[in-house]
């Protein structure tokens, strides 16, 4: 990558807005997506909104070849999705959006295009008493555990997710919901988010990047064997199951070599933020930025922007903040961090830079920078080529 002449480009493109301002290079962004469906190996990519949270961008991602399906993350988001015109949303998480299930009960369009996420016998009952009459069929995804137990489960690695591990939990619920009127089972879902979502490659620290990847080889073989086995028993009492979701934008690959797997969720590939740079199997083009204005030169090696402190979710950690990317060579000063207001930066390259200009920063998670700004300017070359809202933009704040 050309540091230099990015930063020239983005300057360039941006010179007629003010900062504070986010962009996504287009060039970037279609080479990402196309590196997920080159890694894909002909399974479709679902394309995970919460990674995106702006519907240009998705609408862009959806019209590309191999790409099919969005994973949405609340079920007013689902709602709102589907209303707009995407006919197949499989929404990744349980709800208990009681208004959100009596829409989806009473219209037969939004019915027929989300899919809603169910571990739970409570899950389908909550469901049943918001419907306000309305009779309408509700798809339904079973999710299964994917954590990694070691020494009998007193070990664990993953998130705490479903409570459905056995293969034979899961058919036991495909039972429940296919005896149940109303409801109807249409897929299953694992997220491996400790191989997915895991960099295995970490700078300096080679002994755990081993024990990283010793660890996601062991994942991988056990899940594998256990997902097929599930895949077989909820088959037995789905034969028509429609789809079999896995993976996420650091195990593509893997993923889709299973064979029980019809379909991948991938959507922070599209941005690479900067928790994707410590993989050994793929390397991304960060494709979403933001820009901060330098506002103080404190003193020789110091200047302040404004703003900045936009940490992402999950454990509390450097790895969760913003990386000063362009000019390279700035970082932190470890007694302010990232400010909610200001924020000093240190470093050779704060003495060339003048009050107004800008300092260019990569987010840690991919579709959380979307929360922090109204509207994303899209670059290509060394122009904007389109300004579109973000979900913050269309007044849209789903969590």
């Amino acid at each position: 990558m050309n540091l230099h002449g990015d930063r020239a480009r983005y300057d360039r493109a941006t010179a007629h807005l003010d900062a504070p301002l986010a962009i996504v290079d287009l060039d970037a962004f279609d080479a990402n997506a196309d590196d997920l469906v080159r890694r894909a190996a002909g399974k479709p990519v679902r394309v995970a909104s919460k990674s995106v949270r702006c519907r240009a961008l998705l609408e862009r991602v959806l019209a590309r070849p191999g790409f099919a399906g969005t994973m949405s993350y609340t079920l007013a988001e689902s709602v709102w999705l589907a209303r707009s015109g995407f006919e197949d949303v499989l929404l990744a998480y349980p709800s208990a959006d009681r208004a959100g299930f009596a829409e989806l009960a009473g219209d037969p369009k939004l019915a027929a295009a989300v899919t809603v996420m169910v571990d739970d016998l409570a899950q389908l009952e909550l469901i049943d008493r918001a419907r306000d009459g309305g009779s309408q069929e509700i798809r339904v995804c079973l999710e299964l555990d994917t954590a990694l137990h070691l020494l009998g489960g007193r070990i664990r690695v993953g998130a705490r997710r479903s409570p459905l591990r056995e293969p034979a939990q899961l058919a036991e619920l495909a039972r429940a919901v296919a005896a149940r009127p109303g409801f109807r089972v249409v897929g299953l879902m694992g997220y491996e988010g400790h191989v997915a979502g895991v960099g295995d490659a970490l700078a300096g620290r080679p002994l755990r990047s081993r024990a990283i990847r010793l660890m996601q080889g062991a994942a991988r073989k056990e899940l594998a064997a256990r997902r097929a086995e599930t895949v077989r028993a909820v088959r037995a009492v789905v034969p028509d199951l429609e789809f079999v979701n896995g993976g996420g934008t650091g195990s593509v690959q893997q993923t889709a070599a299973e064979e029980a797997v019809t379909e991948i969720a991938a959507g922070s590939g599209l941005y690479v933020p900067r928790l994707f740079d410590n993989y050994t199997s793929f390397r991304g083009r960060p494709a979403a930025l933001f820009a901060q204005p330098v506002v103080r030169r404190p003193g020789v090696g110091v200047v302040t922007v404004l703003g900045g402190g936009y940490p992402a979710s999950g454990a509390a950690g450097p790895d969760r903040l913003p990386e000063p990317y362009l000019p390279p060579g700035l970082r932190y000063d470890p007694q302010e961090g990232a400010g909610e207001v200001q924020t000093p930066l240190l470093g050779c390259p704060a003495d060339d830079l003048l009050i107004g200009d800008r300092v260019w920063f990569r987010h840690a998670k991919a579709g959380e920078l979307c929360e922090r700004f109204d509207v994303l300017h899209l670059v290509e070359g060394d122009r904007v080529a389109a300004s579109v809202p973000t979900y913050r933009g269309e007044g849209r704040t789903f969590l």
